[in-house]
């Protein structure tokens, strides 16, 4: 096992070595054209078609001539299975799967009387579903697992992953199986997923299962996030499964039963970077494999870079000494691996800018595709806090906490990278680029996003430092603060006592002091505004339609949760109506803007742990 996947290794300083790899722009020879994007579907998510699928006619992508499909005339097209390595064991006892990416293995989760809690027809759509196939009578047993779906071909990942720094080997789907990927009427490749089905070879010593609470939350987040316009793996639907769970929330010796529930999580691949990282720490056969993976990968989710052509515009300057320029363009899974990095540095960026914290971005739980995957303990920023974690095996440290989540992101590119190398896929020097473009994206997107959120034409660090300073300090609610300041108005003759107004719901319980703090950073704001010469509805309009009314807050979840494990779905899907329109002023629904009630910031609410 090369050494360094088995350390655990310190982050560095905040954005520092961002701001490194966003210097080394000084070193390229030519300007950098970002590479042409797989294709962006619906708001939020990025799928990729399968490459042998023909372009649909403009008519046939319409929503009104979309086809509606029962289940049984889905179409499944099982490639993962059919062109990678797979286990010749199909058994779910827990062991070590050597020389393949998958095991065959069906979902085995007890159920007694499964019930649909909720579902989401946008997902629903991108199958090409039909709507009324919720009305069957055995729709929960089909997604419960309990009955097989017609085409399906159903297994389990092998991946490993760094948790916390620390390499743990094999981990692997443990409690989520794949049914197999849907391809829809615009070729468009989709996989279905069970999570919390049962028992596979990467259970361990767990159950294989997953409680109403966790799934609940994992639900809500993925289409919550896709509302919010955030790259994310989506979920068609949630079952509750009649059947208890036991589990012990917070490894304290208190186990107790609880409800519970598989949710179908969908996207267009739920391949890891641990996914990788696994083949390069065995034998030198499994270093085939990471080439094999890599190659799948580009063919089916990166097809763009299939054949790539040469060009002097994507040259570049190696990081180390004297190394000789490079083509970007004369080796795919380079130009792959930037893409990866730049898709992963777009997406925290944009966590970044909504106040939302993963909570567990160990390198099993990082999309080689740029989705947000895996949701456990996670929480959005009530107050703004840069060190605020909401998992509390995290505590001790806070490696995942907000404010570390963009040098996260950055080792855990490294970590990606390093199988590449081993495969000899990758040079060290192109490793290292692919890095730089990292820290490149990261803060040009960060940017962007912090200078639009403020209704400003171009980034003011000096501003924007002073007003993240200003929110620690007092401990103001970061959504509503920004919601709020798209009210102010670019007129430098406003009175001094009047200039707060617009933002007196959120600025509570602030001094005299502090008060004149805000005001000194308010007038220089206006200042801002009045030199950029955005008309202020105009300014309003796109300032809102980046900051968020409506977020999935913790507590918000909990009393949809509350009120499922006593039968009663309604607030989940209110809740999921909301939050598919977070940007939509939504009369009526005011109270799910509302701050944190006291209760709120008891453990298992504001805080959770990874037990599910």
């Amino acid at each position: 096992m090369p050494p360094h996947l088995c350390l655990s290794s310190p982050l560095p300083t905040a954005l520092s070595s961002l701001a490194r790899c966003a210097r080394a722009r000084s070193r390229l020879l030519l300007p950098h054209p970002p590479l042409r994007r797989g294709p962006l579907l619906t708001r939020g998510i990025m799928a990729s078609a399968a490459a042998e699928a023909p372009a649909p006619s403009p008519a046939s992508t319409a929503a009104d001539d979309r086809p509606r499909r029962a289940l049984e005339e889905l179409t499944w097209d099982n490639s993962f299975v059919r062109e990678l390595p797979g286990d010749p064991r199909s058994d779910a006892i827990p062991r070590e799967v050597l020389h393949a990416c998958y095991t065959k293995v069906s979902p085995s989760a007890p159920v007694d009387n499964p019930k649909l809690v909720a579902w989401s027809q946008s997902v629903a759509d991108l199958l090409d579903l039909d709507h009324k196939e919720f009305e069957r009578p055995d729709f929960p047993q089909l997604f419960s697992g309990a009955s097989p779906l017609v085409g399906s071909s159903p297994y389990a990942q092998c991946y490993g992953g760094h948790q916390f720094g620390v390499w743990a080997g094999q981990l692997g789907d443990g409690r989520a199986i794949t049914l197999g990927e849907v391809v829809n009427c615009r070729g468009e490749r989709w996989e279905l997923q069970l999570k919390g089905c049962g028992k596979t070879p990467y259970s361990r010593f767990a159950d294989g299962l997953a409680v109403l609470r966790s799934s609940i939350r994992e639900f809500l987040c993925s289409e919550a996030m896709h509302g919010l316009g955030i790259c994310t793996t989506r979920a068609l639907c949630l079952v509750e499964t009649g059947k208890s769970v036991v589990r012990d929330m917070f490894y304290d010796g208190n186990s107790k039963e609880e409800p519970g529930a598989i949710v179908c999580r969908v996207a267009p691949s739920f391949l890891r970077f641990g996914s990788y990282q696994i083949h390069a720490t065995r034998d030198k056969e499994d270093l085939e494999i990471v080439r094999r993976l890599a190659d799948y990968t580009i063919r089916h989710h990166y097809p763009h870079l299939e054949n790539i052509k040469k060009s002097e515009g994507l040259s570049f300057e190696a990081a180390i000494g004297d190394s000789p320029a490079i083509d970007l363009t004369s080796n795919k899974y380079a130009a792959w691996a930037v893409e990866v990095a730049e898709r992963t540095a777009f997406l925290i960026a944009r966590w970044q800018g909504v106040g939302f914290t993963h909570g567990v971005l160990n390198t099993d739980n990082m999309s080689v595709l740029g989705l947000t995957i895996d949701y456990g303990p996670f929480g959005f920023l009530d107050a703004f806090d840069p060190s605020y974690t909401p998992n509390t095996t995290d505590l001790p440290g806070k490696r995942y906490c907000f404010a570390n989540q963009p040098d996260v992101g950055l080792w855990n590119i490294a970590q990606f990278t390093s199988p590449l190398t081993s495969a000899e896929l990758i040079s060290k020097d192109e490793a290292n680029y692919v890095m730089e473009r990292y820290g490149t994206k990261f803060m040009d997107e960060y940017q962007s996003i912090m200078a639009r959120k403020l209704g400003l034409t171009k980034y003011n660090k000096q501003l924007i430092g002073k007003l993240l300073n200003n929110l620690a300090v007092d401990k103001v609610d970061y959504t509503n603060f920004f919601r709020l300041l798209s009210n102010v108005k670019a007129d430098p003759g406003i009175p001094e006592k009047e200039l707060l107004v617009p933002l007196k719901a959120a600025l509570l319980d602030i001094g005299q002091e502090r008060k004149e703090a805000w005001i000194s950073w308010v007038q220089t704001y206006i200042e801002e505004l009045v030199s950029s010469g955005v008309p202020d509805e105009e300014r309003k309009a796109a300032m809102n339609s980046l900051n968020p009314k409506y977020i999935l807050r913790n507590y918000l979840c909990q009393t949809a949760i509350d009120a499922a494990e006593q039968g009663d779905y309604d607030e989940v899907r209110r809740l999921l109506k909301v939050m598919e329109h977070p940007y939509d002023e939504q009369p009526g629904m005011e109270k799910y803007a509302r701050l944190p009630p006291a209760w709120a910031y008891r453990p298992g609410v504001c805080m959770l742990s990874c037990s599910s």
